[in-house]
């Protein structure tokens, strides 16, 4: 196997989800991604981290040394690296990875507390192992076309919340925590969302029917913005034609099912003649 063939190989193997290869891959990526998720939390823990300090700081740098071979062979198995170092992924994927290497040059590890949190942002990653493109795809278009109703809407409730908020500063006084039109509007969003902090409460029987009439409102308008994105999406016939196939120039991925050439830069996608 020359070394054409074996950089598509592994091409295919990382950057796609749809083949037997790819999908393993892809599964072992996962339990690697929130192994590492695990670990940093654990660390956090004072207890965990000085018992364990040891087992932790091992089980890391093998981690590490995982996605370091895993983030080189992602730049080797594509014509254009800068494609990949430069994108949105392959930052966050340099930035979860370098803290622990950085620990090698620097004494103690306080400093580096809030930089081997970016380790966290490998939890991204999940975001490309669905096999479900298509479909989130389709959602998204559904909530841009809702966006119009949607803001409409929330002007709706903004108003409303000003309005209810305005009467229970005139209903209740400053003993039940209503001192001004901007505390009683902020009670009326918390009520209003079912949050209900417990901070501010009415104590006039008026006040509280006026607080039993938000939280029932509350019910519903938490189920408008959800019906709104549902009808969009329903009324729509997408058609999800759409694999994971990366393209090993451009990077550009949704190509076609059958596809044989990238619709962005027009290269053919898989070279191994």
């Amino acid at each position: 196997m020359n070394y054409k063939k074996i950089k598509h190989r592994i091409h295919e193997i990382i950057y796609e989800a749809d083949t037997p290869a790819g999908k393993v891959f892809d599964v072992v990526l996962l339990i690697f991604i929130l192994s590492s998720v695990v670990l940093v939390a654990l660390e956090s823990v004072d207890w965990i981290g000085e018992k364990y300090h040891e087992q932790l700081n091992i089980a890391e740098w093998f981690i590490t040394v995982i996605f370091t071979i895993e983030y080189i062979l992602r730049i080797l198995s594509i014509n254009k690296p800068s494609k990949y170092i430069f994108s949105a992924y392959g930052i966050i994927d340099f930035l979860s990875t370098i803290p622990k290497y950085i620990s090698l040059f620097f004494v103690g590890t306080q400093s580096l507390l809030a930089l081997r949190a970016l380790r966290l942002l490998r939890v991204f990653r999940i975001l490309k192992l669905t096999h479900f493109v298509g479909e989130s795809n389709s959602l998204i278009k559904a909530l841009a076309r809702s966006k119009t109703k949607i803001l409409v809407f929330m002007f709706s409730v903004v108003v409303l919340c000003i309005i209810f908020g305005t009467i229970m500063y005139m209903v209740e006084d400053d003993e039940s925590g209503f001192s001004s039109i901007p505390r009683s509007v902020y009670w009326c969003i918390i009520t209003l969302t079912t949050v209900g902090y417990g901070d501010m409460a009415p104590a006039s029987p008026l006040g509280q029917f006026i607080a039993s009439v938000i939280m029932v409102l509350g019910y519903g308008i938490i189920a408008v913005p959800t019906g709104i994105v549902s009808a969009e999406f329903t009324s729509q016939a997408f058609n999800i034609d759409h694999n994971t196939q990366a393209c090993p120039h451009c990077m550009t991925t949704q190509h076609k099912d059958a596809a044989k050439y990238c619709h962005q830069c027009g290269e053919i996608l898989n070279d191994v003649e």
